[in-house]
């Protein structure tokens, strides 16, 4: 019989673990879901450690866990384990082979760290890793790459799917020189408002995301185009390309999900219908491919099209290819601020178009670094969350 390769899903309640957990389901030969974590949700992490029976869940928020451990309290097969230590802990798990980093923000360079350092493969879903210590994490996937004891050297497959995408099309072009990264954005609910109509957008208005089903986090930063711009930085550090050989088409069909320019000319994409589970599926079983169920691409169906983004309108962006041309620990300084801004937009404290001017003033404000350590990343992110908290 085939060995089950063994899962740990980092945010397993959210949109990306969910889904993870369905491709699980269907491929239950070959994978198994070992440890299962969440911020907050310990009603569908009871219900998903119930039906998926992990060897350990784990609950970030330490205030939930006498609540989870109740929930759990008939499954004494199942550990319970709570805090952001935990998280760190248990994905250096012996038995694990894989872990998904689908956790939300800067919470997820810890484990993610942890996990390199354990030699483990990361499926990488939490772009903030890359964003905010892109530099240290390249320096550490270089130092525990190699296997040691029997153990696969650590190694980083992308699960966000324009970088899937990007991945999928330079398999096989080893050696080719990449001259652009074309990296596709849907545009978001505001392409085609104007900078006034776009002052009195709610987060309402915002979540009406067109095409993915993502959480609320994520699809504020999309129609801010912060995501996108989040996404240049990470495809900078996975790619090894420079940010102004990366083009952002805005594409509202989000058929295309990013392509590749080689030196020749040639481009190469990766096309699909919108489904996490495809980049999710094919990071577990890189380099082959599984079968999956549902929808199949009909190019009759509809137009592609594409389109410049517009700078002005979206700020966020701008700023994200601002903070990479700074270097340094600018783009964790974007990233804490954008994460304060983003929440204060959901609760209503803020204006949409506030977001970005309070993300440029913080970066304006805060201590540059150009060669920071992994401390410096931390204090970065404290320093900027209180001067962006100054700002609202």
């Amino acid at each position: 019989m085939m060995t089950r390769q063994q899962i740990c899903i980092l945010g397993s309640t959210g949109s990306i673990g969910t889904q993870a957990l369905e491709v699980i389901s269907e491929h239950s030969d070959r994978f198994e879901a070992y440890c299962l974590t969440a911020n907050n949700k310990i009603e569908l992490l009871a219900e998903q450690a119930r039906r998926y029976k992990p060897a350990c869940v784990v609950i970030a928020n330490e205030d939930k866990y006498e609540d989870l451990k109740a929930l759990l309290d008939d499954c004494p097969d199942i550990k319970v384990y709570a805090g952001a230590q935990a998280l760190c802990e248990v994905v250096q798990a012996e038995p694990i082979d894989m872990v998904l980093t689908a956790m939300v923000g800067f919470a997820g360079l810890a484990p993610t760290i942890a996990a390199i350092k354990a030699r483990k493969k990361i499926c990488l879903a939490n772009k903030e890793t890359l964003v905010v210590a892109g530099d240290l994490i390249n320096d550490l996937i270089q130092e525990y790459a190699a296997p040691k004891r029997g153990v696969h050297g650590a190694s980083i497959i992308p699960v966000d799917s324009e970088h899937s995408a990007i991945f999928q099309s330079i398999v096989g072009e080893s050696g080719n020189e990449i001259e652009k990264i074309l990296l596709t954005a849907s545009g978001g609910p505001f392409r085609l408002k104007t900078l006034d109509e776009m002052k009195s957008m709610t987060a309402a208005d915002a979540l009406k995301h067109p095409t993915w089903d993502m959480g609320a986090k994520i699809t504020i930063d999309s129609a801010s185009m912060m995501n996108k711009g989040f996404e240049v930085i990470e495809a900078k550090w996975l790619f090894g390309v420079d940010a102004d050989k990366i083009q952002v088409l805005v594409h509202p069909q989000s058929i295309v999900h990013s392509a590749v320019q080689f030196r020749d000319g040639a481009i190469k994409a990766q096309l699909g219908v919108p489904d996490m589970r495809l980049p999710i599926q094919y990071a577990f079983t890189y380099p082959d491919r599984l079968s999956m169920s549902g929808d199949r691409l009909d190019f009759f169906k509809q137009p592609l099209e594409f389109f410049e983004p517009d700078l002005k309108k979206f700020k966020c962006l701008a700023l994200a290819f601002e903070a990479i041309r700074r270097g340094g620990n600018a783009c964790c300084i974007v990233n804490a601020a954008n994460e304060i801004v983003n929440l204060a937009f959901r609760q209503g404290r803020i204006g949409f178009l506030d977001m970005g001017d309070i993300i440029e003033k913080t970066l304006a404000k805060a201590t540059a670094i150009q060669k920071p350590t992994y401390e410096d990343y931390i204090n970065s992110d404290n320093e900027a969350r209180k001067i962006a908290e100054e700002l609202l």
